[in-house]
């Protein structure tokens, strides 16, 4: 299965943006943002150059496969399906790629970023309706129930990552007992449920060419 093992602050820094690809690491100072907020390379800072008409569109598409941690091929797929569904094609594809397995753990606060809570769906420690599933890329639907395998329950990254993401809230479209560590996709997210701040409609006229 194929993915990025490079260094994520460098795609940080390309996008000039956090991504949150390094869990609680990004919400402090030591964050790549916050001391060096410039592409990486040796003479960015020399010619940095406004973006226009395609270079924005490629640098929307970089930013959502880099946010969720997918490569061209895979993204292109979802983009293909989302064009095939009915609705405004951009808003289809962000919520095909929230609906992701790992994402969904993620937003549910059980992992401190995508990749950890990527690891961890490949790892087994999670249910999907009573079934284990270890497929990061699976999609839920509306309704689906997603519960920690009770011989994860323990489990210090997920203890770790309940703890360290308490303050920032759990989106409209997912519910979550942290008692009995269960999470169920109360409905399809709406964009705007879905807190990005990218402009889908760029990535639909890149791939309309």
């Amino acid at each position: 299965m194929a993915r990025y093992i490079g260094p994520v602050c460098r795609l940080c820094r390309r996008e000039a943006m956090k991504l949150f690809l390094k869990g609680e690491r990004c919400y402090t100072e030591k964050c790549a943002i916050e001391k060096r907020n410039f592409p990486p390379g040796q003479h960015t800072k020399a010619r940095r150059q406004k973006l226009l008409g395609y270079g924005l569109q490629l640098r929307e598409k970089q930013k959502v496969k880099r946010i969720y941690g997918v490569l061209e091929n895979q993204f292109r797929r979802y983009f293909e399906t989302a064009e095939r569904q009915r609705g405004i094609t951009g808003e289809t594809l962000l919520q095909l790629l929230e609906r992701r397995f790992d994402n969904v753990i993620y937003r549910l606060g059980l992992a401190t970023s995508r990749p950890q809570a990527r690891q961890m769906v490949r790892h087994g420690h999670f249910l999907i309706n009573g079934r284990k599933v270890d497929v990061p890329s699976y999609s839920l639907r509306a309704g689906d129930v997603v519960t920690v395998r009770a011989t994860s329950a323990q489990n210090a990254s997920i203890q770790h990552a309940m703890e360290e993401v308490k303050g920032r809230g759990i989106p409209p479209w997912l519910e979550f007992n942290p008692d009995q560590l269960t999470g169920r996709v109360a409905s399809l997210p709406t964009r705007e449920q879905i807190n990005l701040p990218v402009q889908e409609q760029l990535i639909v006229e890149l791939y309309s060419k």
